[in-house]
């Protein structure tokens, strides 16, 4: 392990994200030092650990080949750019719903680079649509990404029950935002080479999709613990390089952000301002997650205001529709744009995220406080 404990403690190094994180904790735990032994309390683990078998097991099936294999067999039938980009933010948007949205978009945007250098596609518009289509994607369901992870930990509702109250917010921003897609990119025919040559590792596919099913069942009965301890033993047996390769200063991020937030949370003085704001009407509450994704991101917006009200179903609207917006809004946000190697893919990116949050909220609202009135 001590080549994996290396690359995780090179990557936190150069996290700037975990940076804040970490001077923030130091800060408030010299603010508060007798809440010190309280720290493991705060951290939410069943969140945590459907989180760590989510990315075992996505893991997994990126590094069997199979996920670029369907990418280029799928890329290698299109005939125009529009038809290319339809079909890639459409599988960014699909993959964002059953991996996470980061892990579509590692998977996605690595293909998308191939294909625009072999057939001249706009890469950084093709990538940026690419993050609006994970983010609107992935609120589909429990597992898409982490805010709304913790949402259904929290909310102790069934899959099924999660993915129909976000399916209509869904829908809409995925007829949006497909349109959008059709009248940016041409009718140009474009022409791609087949050269792929990804080895397929049958038997970690196999294992990594025999696994998935059981594992959703499990956390569906609220026993993420439990599955999460078979997936590690079936990897740690059978194929230990996935445990290796795992993004586990992701997983020390996360951490990082449920304490520094409660503990903020518990502050008087933030206290005393978050019950200024009336979070307990829910169009406040709807106003406040989309404003406090913007400064803080989502997954930090659902966890802290998680510790002024249970309107999970509220919440879950508001976070996701604040993923769009500014770049910090969602982190998926910041993998896409760093991803694309152009560093001036945010102004670009704001050009078409900032109208997007603007029609994301409005169909939320009218979701959720028009529609039932």
């Amino acid at each position: 392990m001590g080549p994996t404990l290396l690359r995780v403690w090179r990557g936190l190094r150069a996290d700037s994200f975990f940076k804040i994180l970490l001077a923030a904790l130091l800060l408030l735990s010299l603010l508060a030092p007798s809440r010190i032994p309280s720290y493991p309390g705060l951290v939410d683990w069943p969140t945590m650990a459907a989180l760590t078998g989510l990315l075992l097991l996505t893991k997994g099936l990126e590094l069997s080949g199979v996920l670029h294999r369907l990418g280029r067999l799928l890329v290698g039938v299109m005939a125009t750019e529009r038809a290319a980009a339809l079909s890639l933010v459409l599988a960014a948007a699909l993959l964002s719903t059953v991996l996470t949205n980061d892990v579509a978009l590692f998977v996605v945007v690595p293909l998308t680079l191939g294909v625009c250098r072999m057939t001249g596609l706009p890469l950084t518009r093709l990538v940026v649509f690419e993050a609006l289509a994970v983010n609107a994607g992935s609120a589909l369901t429990p597992i898409g990404n982490p805010q709304n992870l913790f949402l259904w930990q929290l909310a102790q509702v069934s899959f099924a029950e999660f993915v129909w109250h976000q399916l209509p917010l869904v829908m809409g921003l995925m007829a949006a935002l497909l349109a959008l897609t059709a009248w940016t990119f041409g009718s140009r025919r474009i022409a791609v080479r087949d050269d792929d040559h990804t080895p397929l590792d049958k038997r970690l596919l196999a294992v990594s999709l025999l696994l998935y099913v059981p594992f959703l069942v499990a956390t569906d009965l609220h026993q993420p613990g439990w599955a999460v301890a078979g997936v590690l033993m079936v990897f740690l047996v059978l194929r230990p390089a996935v445990l290796a390769e795992l993004d586990w200063g992701l997983l020390l991020v996360f951490v990082l952000m449920f304490i520094d937030l409660r503990l903020l949370a518990g502050l008087p003085l933030v206290q005393q301002a978050m019950q200024g704001l009336g979070l307990q009407h829910p169009v406040s509450l709807y106003l406040a997650g989309i404003a406090a994704s913007q400064v803080v991101s989502n997954v930090p917006a659902a966890i802290a205001l998680a510790e002024y009200s249970s309107n999970w179903r509220v919440l879950a609207y508001a976070v996701n529709v604040g993923g769009f917006g500014l770049m910090v809004g969602s982190l998926a946000n910041l993998i896409a744009l760093r991803l694309t190697g152009d560093r001036q893919a945010w102004k670009l990116f704001h050009v078409y995220a900032l109208p997007a949050l603007g029609v994301a909220a409005l169909l939320g609202y009218v979701l959720l406080f028009r529609a039932a009135a």
